[in-house]
């Protein structure tokens, strides 16, 4: 029988960070009564299982008015497809009405998930062992997961208590080329990000595109959670700022449709010139390191979604009202519940604009031996952000999730929180 040794598979496999995912996974499994403050999942209640084929059939009423026959439109749905998809022109659409981002449907990928969006743009950047990214941090996993399943190096650019600034971008990029590499573009969540819940004022976000344009850095945004603030007060995506085709714009339907669907997409409207002068956009290089990773993404998961944006006459804002109403609540209520229980202790956390996560910072050592101990002896579940560093750091801090709960038991799950902390 062949043996394999652990320590010669590669470092994606034994990630200590993917590892401490697998962990959470683990513990929520052992502890099913346990209050989970951990899960950044969109709420259940959400999701029908009758609107998949209700969009499914809207998508095929749009094809038959656009002129298909049966034959065609039954291979649409059934068959490969075409790699980057056949729904960019309805995302472009969509961009549009919500975003006011104007790009043209041959710009936009359609992937399996935005996961899939991260190591295409990876995969496609970093063309050399001296290119490196560079990510805010503390950084959501699975940017880094990508890029170490590559063998793409990550360098973390510190966020200060309210978000990402550009001279610190400037500074750390400066240092990776003192060492010889080449930074080639910039990871970031402008919009209550995963973990941290900062959102970028408008000012800083001009800004981070002018620090990108004098380090020749392109920027990979990503907007999961950009519908979901606390208010209705504009927050522009960068790509809707981006005057020279700088930002590369990653999306999903995870949150704002239902995750179960895997569709997210890529925006890379870049032009691209080969030796010969001919012209192409960024997306359709991109489409060769898609084709060998999922051929394309599946049809039906495409239908459904494309019947879905027709229905909401594109916009996803008008889609997600009740969602937006439910998640301000729960966020709200997170927000008060650690004013009340955690008032006048040393215990602190940052007051995120909107989203789904909140930062505590705690007066002990957040490691996994105390959440196996929240979850045993105080049934309740959380994320310690040590998890989201690149280097290290974290320690003494946790992320808080209020997305898959019901209101009424986040307060429950701080009460309990605070038996753990406070003892």
């Amino acid at each position: 029988m062949v043996t394999l040794s652990r320590d010669e598979l590669h470092v994606s496999v034994v990630d200590p960070v993917s590892a401490s995912m697998n962990f959470l996974n683990e513990i929520a499994s052992r502890f099913p009564a346990a209050i989970s403050l951990a899960a950044g999942r969109p709420f259940d209640e959400f999701h029908s299982v009758t609107d998949i084929d209700k969009h499914i059939q809207v998508y095929l009423t749009h094809l038959r008015e656009r002129g298909l026959s049966p034959a065609h439109s039954r291979a649409l749905l059934t068959q490969y497809g075409r790699t980057n998809g056949h729904i960019g022109d309805l995302i472009a659409r969509m961009l549009d009405v919500d975003e006011n981002i104007q790009v043209p449907a041959a710009a936009v990928m359609v992937t399996t998930g935005c996961q899939e969006a991260m190591v295409i743009a990876l995969r496609g950047l970093c063309a050399g062992p001296d290119d490196v990214v560079l990510a805010a941090e503390p950084c959501y996993v699975g940017l880094t997961g990508a890029a170490r399943i590559l063998g793409v190096e990550v360098v973390g650019v510190p966020e200060s208590d309210d978000g990402l600034r550009p001279e610190t971008v400037r500074e750390v990029a400066a240092a990776a080329r003192a060492r010889g590499k080449r930074p080639r573009a910039l990871y970031l969540v402008p919009n209550f990000a995963n973990p941290s819940g900062v959102s970028l004022p408008v000012p800083v976000r001009r800004a981070l595109l002018a620090a990108a344009a004098q380090e020749d850095l392109l920027i990979l945004e990503d907007d999961p959670y950009g519908l979901f603030g606390l208010d209705d007060e504009p927050r522009p995506t960068l790509k809707s700022l981006d005057a020279d085709q700088r930002v590369i714009y990653l999306g999903s339907f995870a949150k704002s449709y239902f995750p179960g669907a895997r569709v997210g997409y890529l925006v890379a409207d870049q032009p691209v010139v080969d030796a010969a002068g001919r012209h192409t956009l960024l997306a359709e290089e991109l489409s060769t390191v898609k084709s060998m990773l999922t051929v394309n993404t599946s049809a039906l998961s495409q239908a459904v979604v494309g019947g879905m944006l027709i229905d909401s006459g594109f916009s996803l804002r008008t889609a997600n009202q009740a969602k937006i109403a439910f998640y301000r609540h729960n966020l709200a209520t997170l927000l008060s519940s650690l004013q009340r229980y955690f008032a006048g202790t040393p215990v602190r956390w940052n007051s995120p604009s909107g989203g789904f996560f909140v930062v505590v910072d705690v007066p002990a050592d957040a490691s996994e031996e105390l959440l196996e101990t929240s979850a045993r002896e105080h049934g309740v579940l959380w994320t310690p952000m040590r998890f989201f560093y690149i280097g290290g750091g974290g320690e003494r801090a946790i992320r808080l999730s209020c997305s898959a709960i019901e209101p009424e038991r986040i307060d429950d799950g701080v009460r309990r929180l605070a038996g753990l902390l406070l003892r």
